[in-house]
């Protein structure tokens, strides 16, 4: 059977950031990871699904949003994986960014967060949202392309 890329990933060395996970032709799949793997820090579920809501909306909004093909969470509760076409490096890192800061600043309604929107309406908590998100905003504020590889073992 044929390994899923991400679980090559040494997770035992694993730190918060912005990596690229993966490149297929012109798709690129980001690894933002929230929260470092294995070590009982995760995000609560209620706050990953409100950074989920906010966040999709923010990024099929921008000027490039026809070019996310898929934002959503990871099973780990570590993060969340971004699914792009055609952007460069410098945009998708910079498109992240700002929406952690739109995260950070959100105020008002969970965009579709309804039970005509959602399959789990109840369970959502816009303060932790806020929260993680400042607290990740922190780790990549400074995170240029240069950053974007995932660290070797020895590092």
């Amino acid at each position: 059977m044929k390994t899923n890329p991400s679980f090559q990933i040494d997770h035992e060395t694993l730190k918060k950031g912005i990596y690229i996970n993966r490149i297929d032709d012109d798709i690129t799949t980001y690894d933002i990871r929230m929260k470092e793997p294995n070590r009982g820090d995760y995000l609560t579920n209620s706050a990953l699904h409100t950074i989920e809501h906010i966040l999709t909306t923010y990024f099929r909004g921008t000027e490039f949003g026809d070019n996310i093909i898929f934002f959503g969470p990871m099973g780990s509760r570590t993060g969340f994986y971004l699914i792009t076409r055609s952007l460069t490096d410098n945009y998708s890192l910079r498109l992240i960014k700002d929406g952690f800061q739109h995260v950070a600043d959100f105020w008002g309604r969970i965009p579709d967060a309804s039970s005509k929107g959602c399959g789990n309406c109840l369970e959502h908590n816009l303060p932790q949202a806020k929260e993680e998100a400042k607290n990740f905003l922190e780790v990549i504020n400074d995170w240029t392309k240069e950053d974007l590889e995932y660290p070797q073992a020895d590092e």
